[in-house]
């Protein structure tokens, strides 16, 4: 008993945050894992699922030319395979939305825009770090799991150097093509170290398993032609045996850099069959632009506790395509671009102490939103005439209301021996937020009154409210033998409703050339609630010397939903009740040295409640799919070959609608260099022809079949080397 706590008391001396973390190969229950920038821990002490990415296996993925949320789709069974676009909407975690962070740095945010994964280059992921369920303790937006990116750090000794270079292509014509490259340089001494790094990716035109080029996405925008920059820096101090300090920076824009487009015909005849046309021109083009700041500061002996603090800033900006708004009259109608703002600050604290057989950990979160919103006009003379082509600024209004969200949580976590083979957990968090939001003026009036076609029009009130919410948590552990334990948990995860989608709404009428504000959604009165999610869970894993297992089984549930009411104009939390059940898992064998098999499998559930009381499924465009993976790989001292396939099965709902299921298969190979080492790889080895999951969703949310109807990439070819020196 006290050889364990010693442990862990050495553990959390070791690492805190992802700066911290310490590297250990994934067979071990004692492995330590760093999730969500809390005190670290081993999973053996986790009483949930947990999926460790080690950099070698994800080097092997990466530089196969896959990007993040491609790799994590079909590593980590209970994650979504990824939508095959900028976009990770839809791309959910056991039914539920994901918390996504780097280094402990959430990237989600009040407003769902879904480019969490849009973030970082490969070159700069050390390993990946995935806690499947709901949970708060963690922080908001977690309630289908939570994924922690940790990056990589300077390790001491002489500079240090690594290159890497990587070509893909399906050799469809000369732009189905992808370049990559990243350099770095790390290193330092046991008080000071650190990396800098540069990473870029340039890509080409995508093409089908056809060989046809693949549409443009002008909704949530895609990577075709897309050129993306990472920097990133990070510098280790210590300032003494007790305390040390880490600083991480990082530049990342990534943003559509072409002249291809959708052409959807003069005045937009030709919507329902578009055409891929070069000679696309737009004062504002889809990217996302961040800088994020993180600081993080650990004491081993503060008050006698282990002290933990994190300070972070993330500002982002994601820009959009011009899409096409149709109203009763050409000067109503327009094509908008918006270009959301995000800037996020967040102080952790943390404090950490062992009282004999029993762990407390504590603290507090402080957090800052301020979101903005702006949508620029195309001028109508070029933009409709083109088919959607050429797109030159006429001006920009406000696109939603500009709003603030503050917040504070408080947080208690204890984790008790009971027994040599039990140990407990429980936990409670208490979180106070404040939303302050400016007035605004609905888009459509504003398009007009910057138009001409009225005078003014009222702008709709904004206005301040509170929420607060408290969420538990309870789990335990029995360890059967010193290889193998059994695990149950119930815990609640919380997100609130999108500021910008359930407020800034009002009912106009025209008066004399002016809109006048009949109605409009009262913020002061109407509070914007933290909604729960609860989840159940059973699980058992071993890691053994020749195999590895993992199995969960969980159910979450939910039964209320936060909906803009737009007769009375008010947020109404409405009885709603939802249920995720599903079955997850993974297993690897190692035959012998050379040979290893295994794969993975999540079968998941998606039900809300009919009227009657009955069960019915969740609409297609909500609900996960099924999905499974397998591999089998060869590996020796200097090469390797590894044979992989991933199913996505078909689901249907109760309305009629569908979405459709597909294989791939990927065959990725290395060798090891008297200098480095080549990797070549091909996805979609049998170029099968498929729709991807967001083509088929986007259909049935927009209605436009053709325009939306994105198909998988066919098989590509991608070569790589890479050397450290």
């Amino acid at each position: 008993m006290a050889a364990r706590h010693t442990a862990s008391r050495t553990l959390l001396s070791l690492a805190f945050f992802a700066p911290f973390a310490v590297h250990a190969a994934p067979t071990s229950l004692n492995e330590l894992v760093v999730v969500g920038s809390r005190a670290p821990a081993q999973i053996s002490q986790i009483p949930g699922s947990v999926w460790v990415l080690e950099d070698e296996e994800l080097e092997e993925q990466f530089r196969a030319g896959q990007d993040l949320k491609t790799v994590i789709g079909k590593l980590v069974p209970s994650m979504d395979l990824a939508p095959e676009t900028r976009t990770n909407y839809g791309q959910n975690m056991r039914g539920r939305s994901v918390l996504v962070m780097i280094d402990g740095v959430s990237l989600n945010g009040s407003r769902g825009l879904s480019r969490q994964f849009d973030s970082i280059d490969p070159f700069n992921v050390e390993r990946i770090e995935v806690l499947s369920g709901a949970t708060a303790v963690y922080g908001g937006g977690s309630t289908g799991g939570i994924v922690n990116i940790i990056t990589k750090k300077g390790r001491e000794g002489d500079a240090q150097f690594s290159t890497e270079i990587g070509v893909s292509s399906g050799f469809n014509s000369s732009e189905d093509r992808q370049y990559r490259f990243g350099q770095s340089i790390a290193g330092g001494n046991d008080r000071l170290k650190g990396r800098l790094a540069i990473a870029t990716e340039d890509n080409g035109a995508m093409y089908d398993g056809n060989g046809d080029a693949i549409m443009p996405d002008i909704s949530q925008t895609d990577l075709q032609y897309n050129r993306s920059l990472d920097v990133m820096g990070s510098t280790e101090i210590r300032i003494n045996e007790n305390q040390k300090l880490d600083l991480t920076a990082q530049l990342y824009n990534s943003g559509y850099r072409g002249n291809q487009g959708a052409w959807l015909g003069p005045y937009l005849a030709e919507i329902n069959n578009p055409e891929i046309r070069n000679g696309f021109s737009s004062d504002r083009d889809p990217q996302t632009d961040r800088h994020m700041f993180n600081l993080a500061w650990q004491h081993l002996d503060f008050l006698g506790h282990t002290a933990y603090l994190q300070a972070s800033m993330r500002n982002e900006e994601s820009s959009f395509h011009p899409y096409p708004y149709q109203r009763a009259t050409l000067p109503q109608s327009y094509f908008g671009a918006s270009q959301q703002n995000t800037r996020q600050y967040l102080i952790k604290g943390l404090l950490a102490k062992d009282f004999g057989n029993v762990r407390l950990n504590y603290g507090i979160d402080l957090d800052r939103e301020d979101f903005s919103a702006n949508q620029m006009i195309f001028d109508n003379a070029t933009a409709f005439p083109s088919g959607g082509m050429t797109f030159d600024e006429e001006f920009t209004i406000d696109r939603y209301p500009d709003y603030r969200v503050e917040g504070i949580a408080a947080y208690f976590q204890a984790e008790w021996q009971a027994t040599e083979r039990l140990q407990l957990n429980a936990g409670i968090r208490q979180r106070h937020a404040r939303l302050e939001m400016e007035d605004f003026i609905g888009t459509q009036q504003a398009v007009e009154v910057e138009r001409g076609l009225v005078t003014s029009a009222d702008t709709i009130p904004g206005g301040e409210n509170d929420y607060d919410v408290t969420l538990l948590n309870a789990g335990g552990i029995y360890n059967l033998n010193d290889d193998q334990q059994v695990w149950a948990n119930v815990s609640q995860g919380f997100e609130i409703p999108d500021p910008g989608k359930v407020a800034g709404r009002g009912n106009y009428s025209l008066s004399d050339g002016h809109y006048v504000l009949t109605d409009s959604l009262n913020i002061n009165d109407n509070t914007v609630p933290g909604l729960k999610t609860n989840q159940v869970e059973l699980g058992w894993r071993t890691y053994q010397v020749q195999w590895d297992v993992q199995v969960a089984a969980y159910y979450t549930w939910s039964d209320k939903e936060a909906v803009t009411n737009r007769t009375t104009l008010t947020v109404d939390v409405v009885d709603n009740k939802t249920r995720d059940y599903g079955l997850e898992g993974a297993l690897t064998w190692r035959a012998n040295r050379q040979w290893s098999f295994g794969g993975t499998a999540h079968y998941a559930r998606s039900e809300v409640e009919g009227a009657n009381g009955d069960w019915k499924k969740n609409l297609v465009t909500a609900a996960s799919l099924p999905n499974a993976t397998a591999f089998v790989q060869w590996r020796d001292s200097q090469n390797s070959a590894r044979l992989q396939g991933s199913r996505a099965f078909g689901i249907k709902d109760d309305a009629g609608d569908e979405i459709n299921g597909f294989t791939t298969f990927d065959l990725l190979t290395s060798r090891e260099l008297p200098l480095g080492r080549v990797n070549f790889s091909i996805t979609n080895l049998l170029d099968k022809q498929y729709n991807t999951v967001w083509g088929q969703r986007a259909q049935l949310f927009y209605g436009f079949e053709d325009l939306f109807d994105f198909k998988g990439q066919g098989r590509a070819y991608t070569l790589s080397y890479s050397v450290d020196y």
